[in-house]
């Protein structure tokens, strides 16, 4: 890329769990419980660690994999609806980010790993789905999630943007290198509650973001950095 090609993009692509809401921490809780429900010995780090920002189908496929238990009927439905139950209690939007989105001078979309129905519940509960003018994207519009670039990809295109042109940003490892993946810059967000243990975000950084922040106030300043 240019360097004017990375200081203005011409879409800015934001993941939404542990980037605009902070669900991270009430959804890992809600998945470990579950999972340790149906025999798989697994703590909360762990399923942070491997799973944070993965579709259900990608997580378990590698617990039947990994652990060689199959989900029973109604697992998955189950633990969704405990964890849209968990939201309507305790879901918070990220602080700053709405008034961070709305100085963006830059068309905005979303592009989750979660399903359609947690997606929008998530963005309606925090009041920040106005903000996007229904560019909602999810994993279940695509072949596959992240860390595959197919859902970026496919943003982008709905959006008629070239994915070189367009800016990332993104909270976990898997959404990072699919971000790579796509072609796109990829900037960092550690400003979730799932973040205390790497407020640095070196994870982030090996996976291939361009730079980390943690507060929305920076957002203008890192996107054109």
């Amino acid at each position: 890329m240019t360097g004017n090609e990375q200081t203005t993009p011409s879409l800015v692509i934001f993941d939404c769990d542990g980037v605009l809401v902070d669900s991270e921490p009430l959804s890992l809780a809600c998945l470990t419980a579950g999972l340790n429900r149906i025999g798989v010995d697994i703590d909360l780090d762990t399923v942070r660690n491997r799973f944070a920002g993965t579709s259900m189908v990608s997580i378990m496929g590698h617990i039947e994999r990994d652990y060689g238990i199959a989900a029973p009927a109604g697992f998955v439905d189950e633990v969704k609806a405990e964890t849209l139950a968990t939201f309507d209690r305790e879901l918070q939007a990220m602080r700053g980010v709405a008034e961070a989105i709305r100085s963006l001078d830059l068309p905005v979309c979303v592009a989750s790993s979660s399903d359609p129905v947690r997606l929008r519940h998530s963005l309606t509960l925090t009041g920040l789905l106005p903000l996007f003018s229904g560019n909602v994207f999810s994993s279940a519009q695509v072949a596959r999630g992240k860390p595959f670039p197919d859902l970026f990809l496919f943003a982008a295109a709905q959006m008629g943007a070239e994915p070189t042109s367009c800016l990332v940003i993104e909270d976990s490892v898997p959404g990072v290198t699919a971000a790579v993946a796509a072609g796109m810059r990829v900037i960092g967000f550690t400003g979730g509650g799932h973040w205390g243990h790497d407020p640095g975000g070196a994870d982030l950084s090996r996976a291939g973001a361009a730079s980390i922040f943690s507060d929305y106030s920076n957002l203008s300043k890192v996107i054109t950095s």
